[in-house]
């Protein structure tokens, strides 16, 4: 009896164990997808949009030599030209660092971008109306003359260099606020005209520079192909204030002449509004799926 019990068992053991040898193996679920990883460096380019601010020019004109001490004048012009507002196109690269981290349960990212555009139609010019002016000749014989200014400004380049802080609205989605340094190429012309009865005189002046001053702003960035995300962004650029002096000849007779000094001063300042492609260099790579 005790030995077809043995049997018995021994074949049932046998018969299950090949039953499950039979079965399919059960591997384990797949790791989730981790969330992006911000940190690191990229590099993209940008283009976009840029109208400067309505700025006056004030001018500022004085007589630095009558004629012989028989005409006297008061400036022939003193007072603001609207520089006028200009739109242009813009369109650069930029490149930066992120850092993020997770703090009271937001992600957070901090980081230092730099970048550099050029502009187009960016020129402007306008030009005061004709403006009377008195010659008085040996204190009581007065002669009209008509006096013209015109002003031409423009902004060849911009560059930047800023902090950016932002947080995660979702692991995909950043949005964040940046300020820092600008700086850039400036040009303010000055054209004066006087016409005197027969006689008439001119002077222009030109002044170029590279102003340092500075930038604020936001934008927002999606992360929409692994490695790379799209952005827009918002700037606000003020370069500070450019001066150019001219001296013309205003009226001229054999031995003797009229001349001006003329002073102008402006401000640059404007807004950008563009969008961009970064490629980020070392991003979370794609999910492995663990085997057994």
């Amino acid at each position: 009896m005790k030995t077809i019990k043995a049997a018995i068992s021994i074949l049932l053991f046998s018969s299950l164990s090949a039953i499950a040898a039979d079965l399919p193996s059960i591997k384990s679920a797949p790791i989730a997808a981790p969330a992006p990883i911000w940190t690191g460096f990229y590099a993209g380019l940008n283009a976009g949009g840029v109208w400067n601010n309505n700025n006056n020019v004030n001018i500022y004109t004085w007589p630095t030599k009558p004629l012989i001490g028989y005409f006297t004048t008061s400036a022939p012009l003193n007072g603001g030209i609207s520089s006028g507002s200009s739109l242009g196109f813009i369109g650069g690269g930029q490149v930066g660092y992120n850092l993020q981290a997770a703090l009271v349960g937001f992600n957070f990212v901090v980081g230092l971008e730099a970048d550099f555009q050029g502009l187009a139609n960016s020129k402007n010019t306008r030009q005061s109306p004709f403006s009377a002016l008195t010659l008085t000749f040996s204190g009581h014989t007065q002669f009209p003359t008509d006096s013209l200014t015109r002003v031409t400004t423009s902004l060849s380049y911009l560059g930047t260099v800023r902090g950016r802080a932002g947080f995660l609205a979702t692991p995909s989605l950043l949005l964040y606020g940046t300020a820092g340094l600008a700086y850039g190429e400036v040009n303010v012309g000055l054209d004066l005209y006087q016409h005197f009865g027969a006689a008439q005189g001119s002077g222009y002046s030109s002044h170029n520079s590279t102003p340092v001053g500075w930038t604020a702003g936001g934008g927002a960035e999606w992360l929409f192909l692994p490695n790379w995300t799209a952005k827009v962004e918002y700037l606000y650029y003020d370069l500070g204030y450019l001066q150019t002096n001219a001296n013309f000849i205003a009226w001229s007779s054999p031995g003797a002449q009229l001349t001006y000094a003329s002073q102008g001063t402006t401000q640059f300042t404007g807004n950008i509004v563009r969008a961009g492609v970064n490629y980020h260099f070392n991003f979370a790579s794609a999910p492995v799926v663990a085997k057994y």
